[in-house]
């Protein structure tokens, strides 16, 4: 295993909708938030009755396999984005939405099962990538979305965005469901 260079992102890492997701990540060594996150998104998923996975909190919300699905879509286009920042990228990357990404995923035909090891998949290359780069890598930037973004900012935001939406599964999903509470 390397020995991460990265440095906390700042506030001129990222655009500032982005910096909610970074807040949430107050540790300093983020490939090992990165690596516990397997563990933890695991235990989330196996946690949900099969019968639940289909459940909105509301009708115009995702179901519970849909936030999951969304975690591994996001998961991919994060560590794309990173890998073309870290290899020196100079192009500006698209930036992407989320809606019509889970609209026309179908999620809700896949078991909860499938969604937790695409994201598990996703996340263990995901380690590998932020390991094994270079001082000189993890301070190189980019353009996504018409916005300036760093490679560290993007790692903490790949880990802030998996907190925030399984704070939201807890807080309004589970909150509402039999055996899910306190999950």
């Amino acid at each position: 295993m390397a020995i991460s260079h990265a440095q906390r992102p700042g506030s001129d890492d990222c655009a500032p909708h982005f910096a909610g997701y970074v807040s949430l990540v107050p540790e300093t060594d983020i490939v090992k938030v990165l690596r516990d996150q397997i563990r933890e998104v695991d235990e989330l998923v196996k946690g949900i009755p099969a019968e639940h996975a289909g459940f909105r909190y509301a009708s115009e919300k995702w179901s519970i396999r849909e936030v999951i699905g969304h975690l591994a879509d996001t998961e991919r286009i994060l560590s794309y984005r990173a890998t073309c920042l870290a290899r020196g990228e100079q192009a500006e990357l698209p930036g992407f939405d989320e809606n019509e990404y889970v609209r026309t995923a179908l999620f809700d035909q896949w078991s909860l099962a499938e969604l937790g090891a695409e994201f598990d998949a996703l996340r263990r290359a995901n380690v590998l990538l932020f390991e094994h780069l270079s001082g000189e890598a993890w301070r190189r930037s980019g353009v996504v979305n018409r916005n300036p973004i760093t490679v560290p900012a993007l790692a903490w935001i790949m880990a802030g965005h998996v907190r925030h939406h399984a704070n939201i599964l807890r807080e309004r999903y589970f909150a509402m469901l039999p055996n899910t509470a306190g999950r």
